[in-house]
């Protein structure tokens, strides 16, 4: 499948590469999420650039790029947590402008990369104040967090702040969870783990997509990233340079070298 090369507004693709609109990979069915012409600034700093992607319903979708290209700004954009204009279209529904926990009452989950847990918290009411309302028709439980992940289990009446750094990871990935979301917005999951609580994460992130819930995945660690993506996109300069598949990506040279590689 022929990935999708976008102009950035500084550098251009080399001569002769062939530019394709469109949205590889992506069913024909509407989206649950469409983002078209999305700029976002903080104060003066105007940082994203005419943001466009789309994430289908039970899709893993990587937003791939160097620090600085815009990734967390497109997810707070999205959260309501900066200034943007643009569209943001949550399942034909415009929410530009929404306030953050109106977006997130709508069914779209955030997990920033700071984690924000609450520290003087146990593990079991940290997920418990994930919930909506009672919880009583969500698809996920206390059981099925903790046999997700049987650390939490072992750990369900410690505080939350003596945890550790991968366990506090597992705990705010699952507290999101517990809100039952259609979307989650994942910022830098794997960011300071060890090898194998990356690789529970990338099972965690496999579990989502095997419900139908749908993952925005923002990742520097290109392996885990192309290993469990349906596509991948990448940012540079607050815009989309690339939009294709992970093997399209592998491919593509000129775009991992230009945007991806330190």
């Amino acid at each position: 499948m022929t990935p999708t090369l976008v102009t950035s507004r500084t550098t251009l693709p080399p001569e002769g590469a062939e530019l394709r609109l469109g949205r590889p990979g992506a069913s024909s069915v509407t989206p649950i999420l469409q983002i078209d012409n999305l700029h976002a600034y903080y104060g003066k700093s105007h940082v994203l650039h005419g943001v466009h992607f789309e994430v289908h319903a039970g899709e893993i979708v990587a937003l791939l790029g160097r620090n600085g290209s815009g990734r967390s700004t497109t997810a707070k954009a999205i959260m309501g947590l900066v200034d943007c204009q643009g569209d943001i279209r949550w399942k034909g529904q415009q929410i530009a402008g929404h306030k953050a926990y109106e977006v997130a009452h709508l069914g779209i989950g955030y997990v920033p990369e700071n984690r924000d847990i609450f520290p003087t918290l146990t593990v079991h009411q940290n997920l418990l104040l994930g919930q909506k309302g009672k919880g009583k028709n969500s698809r996920w439980s206390f059981e099925d967090m903790y046999a997700m992940f049987p650390r939490l289990k072992e750990r369900q009446h410690t505080e939350a702040g003596v945890l550790s750094g991968g366990e506090q990871q597992m705990l705010t990935l699952c507290r999101t969870l517990m809100g039952d979301p259609d979307l989650i917005i994942i910022d830098e999951p794997t960011e300071g783990l060890a090898p194998k609580i990356v690789e529970l994460v990338g099972q965690y992130l496999k579990s989502l997509k095997a419900k139908g819930i749908s993952v925005l995945l923002i990742e520097q660690k290109l392996t885990i990233a192309m290993a469990i993506s349906d596509r991948a996109l990448v940012m540079g300069h607050g815009s989309i340079v690339f939009q294709g598949t992970p093997d399209s990506l592998r491919a593509d040279a000129y775009t991992r070298k230009e945007w991806l590689e330190v």
